[in-house]
């Protein structure tokens, strides 16, 4: 064990420096090489920010005039690579002698222990062991460097051999080999070595990819009116509400408050949809009776035919003809005649001016509006190296041994990034590099590292677990400055905190228009239309849980998917779920904020009562130099601003923020805490524990309410100094304020402000530990607690 970790163990929860060789460095020497056909003065590559790995890679494209066999007359051929005690294999083809694969494999060659790479065609057999056809043989030494940005290696044609390479048989492969990093075009669909216990569909789940969120737009619908509403009971006018639907989301209207065949609403009402458009905007009309909700008729609208504008100006109204659908016993025949007679007026349009929130503003990634003739040139680009992992706890049990099967997810705007998932493997090495535009400094990326549940080993497949999580604010980043740290991912469980692993990665953030950045710091945050036109805290709630949604059900779609569990994890579905270990983290957030006061209150109470007199005749000295020159105050504030900024510049933070698990209340947070906060939503806790829990909560509100009740009385004793609730009080404060408006129109205001700070910074020996005059009699005053039952 290390000692220095474990006598300090807060120190396993800080990001830590570290000093990877980034950049490419090839075997012939040098950063760039030297020798064979790579010359040393080439472009720098884009791939900057990570380690170099080298791959060989093999490129199986087609074979041609392959032999049948003797016995079926058919062929159905396959191609096996091997090198060294890895082993690939395509799929093969049914009676076909010119297959084509075009098919890419490749071998770390960190673990390559062989000279030699063999590449075999055999004849699959469905009884008998497989039929060898020929095979191609390459010295390592031999095998030729392909450096990016340089064009793809031309396969050639081999002349196949046979078991002992000592002659040619018939049929030729055509293959390309070469020696490449991880930035060949190749690597993101290629097959790795390291992932050959994955079968069947698993296969595509460990592969590279990049995903875009779906385009999603808010569509607000302004039901108005409706006319000429038939009920079924002819005895009284119908009661009717409007129903809207898109997709899952269902959303009404109130109950129009009198009876009458044409009510009026003029609600609007506010959808999530995502492009391209596959749901339709249904509404129905409903009679609201004793029984049950009688429909009065419906209509389906197609979402792409209504019109977008990207500001608040009005959007003209429709008129449509509900269709009504009978479904009598004798009306077999009529089933699809429609019957228009009611009619509805609505206003819909879909709002390209505002920003769908599908993640907490909190944790921000983009803040575009949602029409792309909106968008602002980018101020900036961002550069993330996911280099690797280390010291990774075993996630699941595989043939009785543990293991985990890590990939990592980044997220930053609409773009998503997946790498490639690392097989049974606690230290996994990606060292991936990807790139985003930065349209706003004030936003956050975030990294996510997952285990894979799902790569097709007869198990039963379940969702991926979480392994950790790291955000980054570009805001607190220096412009074009490579970070290279070393991440703790940290995640929160019923047992409380637990250390996962580490994350390293290295990013930097390149300015492309300081004037702008710094233009963009007095825009605002979010879209004009958010602040011209809000929506409801209520409305944003639902509206962002149904804009995440959407986004996880589009990329559940994608090969691979990104699944739910994974964008809900990115995304924090749950932060507004109620927890009491997080409001007391915030309660001493907002405590630690009035520190400063607080410490400011200490140092005047010492000056006033002379505790150190030298600091009291100081203040006493700076206050009468104030009196006489007051134009002074507003540059010396300034002044003093500007130089605690400049002192605090040298103990500046070097690091990025992390998670903090002080801050966060996880370090000393009660079990049951924990238990509730990770409760489901409705509880599934026993009677008891529920009522514990309620008890608890109860407590907490009763000191919360009293606070509050305090807070109110104060308020309004200062309304009953003219109130006249007690006339004696009010009597004494307005024979005050009169006797003082004479002597301040008599008195120089700087006399008045000198005496009184004199009087405040008073000397002890006259002073009383009693209560001030105007304290007892602010006490005194009458406030409304006495009212309340």
């Amino acid at each position: 064990m290390n000692p220095q970790a474990s006598s300090n163990p807060q120190d396993e929860y800080k990001i830590k420096d570290t000093k990877p060789q980034l950049g490419e460095r090839w075997p012939h020497g040098g950063v760039r090489g030297g020798g064979g056909w790579i010359s040393s003065d080439r472009v720098t590559s884009t791939y900057d920010l990570v380690e170099q790995m080298y791959y060989l890679y093999v490129r199986v494209v087609r074979a041609k005039d392959l032999p049948t066999n003797p016995l079926t007359g058919n062929c159905d051929p396959y191609v096996k690579v091997k090198l060294g005690n890895y082993k690939g294999k395509t799929h093969h083809f049914e009676k076909k002698t010119n297959p084509e694969w075009n098919q890419v494999f490749t071998f770390s060659k960190e673990k390559i222990q062989s000279s030699v790479l063999e590449v075999f065609v055999r004849d699959k057999a469905m009884v008998a062991k497989d039929d060898y056809i020929g095979k191609v043989v390459f010295d390592m030494n031999e095998v030729p460097t392909r450096v990016p940005p340089d064009s793809p290696l031309a396969p050639q044609w081999y002349r196949l051999e046979d078991h002992r390479g000592e002659s040619k048989v018939r049929g030729a492969i055509m293959l390309a080999v070469w020696m490449g990093t991880q930035a060949d075009e190749a690597f993101p669909e290629a097959w790795h070595s390291d992932a050959t216990s994955v079968k069947g569909e698993g296969i595509f789940s460990v592969r590279t990819k990049v995903y875009v969120s779906p385009k999603l737009w808010y569509l607000r619908v302004n039901i108005i009116e409706a006319q000429d509403v038939k009920s079924q009971d002819k005895s009284q006018p119908p009661q009717v509400f409007a129903k809207a639907q898109v997709g899952n989301q269902i959303l009404k209207t109130n109950l129009c408050p009198i009876r009458t065949p044409n009510p009026l609403w003029n609600e609007d009402l506010v959808f999530v949809a995502a492009e391209p458009f596959e749901e339709q905007l249904v509404i129905t009309v409903e009679n609201k009776t004793a029984s049950k909700d009688e429909v009065v008729g419906r209509i389906k609208l197609q979402l792409r035919d209504f019109e977008r504008r990207l500001d608040h100006r009005p959007v003209h109204s429709r008129w449509f003809d509900l269709e009504k659908l009978g479904f009598g016993v004798l009306e077999g025949d009529r089933r699809k005649q429609h019957k228009f007679s009611t009619r509805i007026h609505i206003r819909a349009c879909l709002e390209g001016g505002y920003h769908v929130l599908d993640e907490s503003t909190m944790y921000i990634s983009d803040q575009r509006p949602t029409a792309r003739q909106l968008w602002k040139q980018p101020i900036g680009i961002l550069e993330v190296g996911i280099l690797s992992a280390q010291g990774l706890l075993p996630m699941k049990k595989k043939d009785g041994r543990e293991s985990t099967d890590a990939y990592c997810v980044a997220k930053y705007g609409l773009k998503w990034v997946r790498t490639r998932t690392i097989v049974e493997s606690f230290n996994p090495k990606w060292n991936e590099q990807y790139t985003w535009e930065v349209y706003d400094p004030c936003t956050v990326i975030t990294l996510g590292v997952f285990d894979n549940c799902h790569l097709g080993r007869n198990e039963k497949p379940e969702n991926d677990s979480r392994i950790g999580k790291v955000r980054i604010r570009l805001s607190t980043l220096e412009t074009d400055r490579i970070y290279t740290h070393s991440y703790p991912l940290l995640v929160l469980n019923k047992s409380g905190v637990k250390k996962m692993g580490e994350l390293q990665i290295a990013f930097r953030f390149t300015c492309l228009s300081l004037a702008h950045m710094i233009y963009l710091y007095g825009r605002p945050l979010l879209p004009k239309m958010h602040y011209l036109h809000p929506f409801t805290v209520n409305q944003l709630d639902s509206l962002r849980f149904q804009a995440m949604n959407i986004v996880a059900s589009r990329l559940g779609r994608a090969e691979p998917p990104l699944r739910k569990e994974v964008v809900e994890y990115m995304l924090d579905v749950d932060s507004h779920m109620w927890s009491m270990r997080r409001s007391k983290a915030n309660f001493f957030r907002i405590v630690s904020l009035f520190s400063g006061l607080f410490s400011l209150s200490n140092w005047l109470d010492e000056v006033c009562h002379w505790k150190k007199p030298v600091t009291t005749i100081l203040v006493h000295v700076l206050f009468c130099i104030l009196i006489c020159y007051p134009e002074l105050i507003p540059p010396t504030m300034f002044l003093y601003m500007f130089l605690i900024g400049l002192w605090n510049y040298r103990s500046r933070p070097r690091h990025p923020p992390h998670m903090d698990i002080r801050l966060s209340g996880a370090d000393a947070v009660h079990p049951d805490e924990l238990d509730e906060e990770f409760d489901t939503f409705p509880t599934s806790k026993p009677q008891d524990i529920i009522r514990m829990r309620y008890d608890r909560l109860r407590s907490i509100a009763g000191r919360i309410q009293t606070v509050i009740g305090d807070m109110a009385t104060q308020g309004e004793r200062f309304h009953a100094l003219l109130g006249w609730r007690d006339p004696r009080a009010t009597s004494i404060f307005i024979v005050i304020c009169l006797f003082a408006a004479i002597f301040l129109y008599i008195t120089p205001f700087k006399i008045v402000t000198l005496l009184a700070g004199l009087y405040l910074l008073r000397h002890p020996r006259f002073r009383s530990k009693m209560p001030s005059l105007p304290s007892n009699y602010f006490r005194r005053l009458p406030a409304r607690a006495d009212s309340m039952l």
